[in-house]
């Protein structure tokens, strides 16, 4: 969020981004051509290739996704030959890689930066291996993963964090130096994983450039925030899933739909630029690979009988923001039936998915805030003040999913989101201004790991805390403080600890647990440890 949530509450309107309608225009525009057919099995590096570490990805059972790319240079496009090259790599069951199981050779394709996505079968399920790459007679570090639970599995327990949102410019990732020592099955990104912005003169630390619109800019700045040390400790730890915001590709943007002032053509191009960047950094399958504009992200995930995790994506496939991007009173526009975060073939897919679940725990993993709240119940805003760019500017969509959960009632529906850079513990309502009406689920808001809450976040948190209790669906609020979410699932009880550094602002921190909150099994809405 590059304006001030404290400018969007004291402001009555938000300036109208320019209308451009895109609809699958350009669909499948080529950036890269093929790949070399020549391939280099050995190689001489200019310095170290994995400057970017190791990580991985959506874990199955039998397997898992290893990730990593060789960029000697990370920050002046990487580094390396115009060739394609071999990559080896190694799995074991032990941290010194002694017991290997596995064993085989990967291609790292310059026309994907010489990224390299090994999709792993053949593991064994619900346990932890050891992984490292070589190229070249260079090692790369050695990462740690784990496969899911067979399906079915008996879990007595499942933990995992979630995390989003951390502009480089900001803070120091203490986030990350923390989450890395803690024990986890998994963590899950909910999207800014880099801000797309120029450089600041007011930051911790700086940017690499002007704001990124090119395939080489996005590169780059993948190159220097994946270059933190504590972001690749965490990712060396445990399997990530993922998915985007908007910062990964434009501030905001809906669909087609940029924040600035940019051509069809040229923001679908700058769309497909980033697409294919998202994919070459993240430890992702190929069947998320880009296509043109268009990059799959919404998946789902199951660990044993105690937890499915249906990962959306919020932002490519849906309709503009209503009410020419206000920040207050809701327009008609808001309660349309078109109007959609999701379209209606991710909404499809979803709604399948939760009917035929059969896990304990159902997880909608998500981007914007879903459930309502109107900022202006407070005497700072007197009035309705709604983010039209959060799931209140969408109302007949969320009222639909609602609905289909309280008819069809998956088991225990807990959303998890972030984008706000606040903490928040909302209970998901039929009908949100009415507190008698029934609750449906739960939904656990992650503040950032290091973007800011508003330009004076003081100030934004005290504006937001006094509208609080006119929202009373909503159980918990903080926008003070930066961190993650850790949650420990068990058959009988969802617990969410909100975890938060002492400092971003210097290269070490503390970490402490600023609140915690527990779901009982069949009892939908939280309660405070």
């Amino acid at each position: 969020m590059k304006r001030s949530l404290t400018q969007q509450i004291l402001s009555t309107r938000l300036r109208r981004r320019g209308l451009l309608v895109g609809t699958g225009a350009l669909t499948g525009l080529a950036i890269a051509g093929q790949w070399p057919q020549r391939v280099l099995a050995q190689t001489r590096f200019s310095a170290y290739p994995f400057t970017l570490g190791v990580a991985s990805g959506d874990p199955l059972p039998d397997g898992v996704v290893l990730w990593t790319r060789l960029a000697p240079d990370p920050l002046n496009g990487g580094g390396m030959p115009a060739e394609d090259v071999a990559v080896n790599y190694t799995v074991a069951t032990d941290a010194a890689l002694r017991n290997v199981v596995l064993q085989g050779t990967s291609i790292a394709p310059a026309a994907l930066a010489h990224s390299v996505h090994v999709e792993v079968s053949g593991l064994q399920p619900g346990r932890t291996y050891w992984y490292r790459f070589e190229v070249g007679g260079e090692e790369s570090p050695v990462g740690r993963t784990r496969t899911a639970p067979a399906p079915g599995t008996a879990l007595n327990q499942f933990k995992f964090a979630f995390a989003n949102c951390q502009e480089y410019q900001n803070g120091f990732y203490t986030a990350y130096e923390n989450m890395a020592k803690e024990d986890l099955d998994l963590v899950i990104h909910l999207g800014d994983y880099i801000y797309e912005g120029g450089v600041s003169s007011t930051g911790v630390r700086q940017h690499n450039s002007p704001e990124v619109t090119s395939l080489e800019a996005y590169r780059n700045r993948y190159g220097l925030y994946k270059s933190d040390p504590n972001l690749k400790a965490a990712h060396a730890a445990f399997p990530w899933t993922f998915t985007w915001d908007d910062h990964e590709v434009d501030n905001n943007y809906a669909g087609f739909v940029p924040e600035d002032d940019q051509s069809v053509r040229n923001f679908i191009l700058r769309r497909a630029a980033a697409s294919q960047v998202y994919y070459e950094h993240m430890p992702l399958r190929a069947s998320s690979r880009a296509r043109g504009e268009f990059l799959l992200l919404y998946r789902r995930l199951s660990f044993g009988n105690l937890v499915t995790f249906n990962v959306l994506d919020t932002r490519q496939y849906r309709t503009n923001q209503p009410c020419n991007d206000t920040f207050g009173s809701r327009c008609d526009e808001s309660f349309s039936p078109a109007a959609t975060m999701t379209g209606d073939r991710q909404q499809n897919w979803l709604l399948s998915g939760l009917n035929r679940s059969t896990a304990r725990w159902n997880v909608i993993a998500q981007q914007t805030m879903f459930s309502q709240f109107n900022f202006g119940q407070s005497q700072f805003l007197p009035g309705d003040a709604f983010n039209a760019d959060q799931w209140d500017g969408y109302v007949a969509q969320r009222d639909r999913l609602i609905q289909f959960l309280q008819a069809r009632q998956p088991a225990n529906p807990i959303v998890l989101t972030g984008d706000i850079h606040s903490s928040w513990v909302h209970d998901i309502k039929t009908d949100f201004d009415d507190p008698a009406s029934a609750t449906v689920g739960t939904e656990f808001v992650g503040t950032s790991i290091s973007s800011s809450f508003g330009g004076n976040e003081a100030q934004t948190s005290a504006l937001v805390s006094a509208a609080v209790p006119g929202n009373p669906h909503t159980k918990f609020f903080n926008g003070l403080n930066r961190g993650y979410v850790r949650c420990t699932i068990t058959p009988e009880t969802w617990q969410s600890d909100f975890r938060v550094v002492s400092t971003i602002k210097a290269e070490t921190a503390e970490v402490s647990t600023l609140a915690s909150f527990v779901v009982e099994n069949g009892q939908p809405g939280a309660q405070p440890v």
